[in-house]
């Protein structure tokens, strides 16, 4: 994980991870760099969610420098680049690596479609 200090996991959380985890290979760097470097997928998320617009201003300054753009994705060539949606091009992702070759955002999103149909499925039989 790649993330500014003051926004890692807490030590409660990662400890109750590697309970129910416990072969748990965790690493947390400061440099987005570093985080990057040997990668399979680089995922980024936006910058402030719901309920945080607040921060957003405060975040955009902590986060500018974890932007996923060209020169990140070059220090992990065979990546591929993946995003939650909706995402805030130019913000935490430039539209290089949005629309690049390696984004696989779309199938991500179709993928996710499944799976969030097949728990409702599994909610409204457990209903019945």
């Amino acid at each position: 994980m790649g993330t500014p200090e003051g926004y890692q996991f807490d030590a409660a959380y990662i400890d109750a991870l590697k309970k129910q985890i416990p072969n748990l290979d965790y690493a947390v760097t400061t440099d987005p760099r570093e985080a990057v470097k040997g990668a399979v997928a680089v995922y980024t998320d936006v910058w402030a969610s719901m309920g945080q617009e607040s921060e957003s201003e405060k975040r955009r300054k902590d986060f500018a420098k974890y932007q996923v753009n060209q020169q990140l994705m070059k220090i992990a060539p065979d990546a591929y680049f993946m995003h939650c949606l909706p995402a805030h091009r130019g913000e935490e992702v430039t539209d290089e690596v949005m629309d690049g070759p390696r984004s696989v955002v779309v199938p991500q999103a179709g993928n996710r479609m499944h799976l969030q149909k097949g728990v409702l499925a599994w909610l409204l039989a457990s209903q019945m």
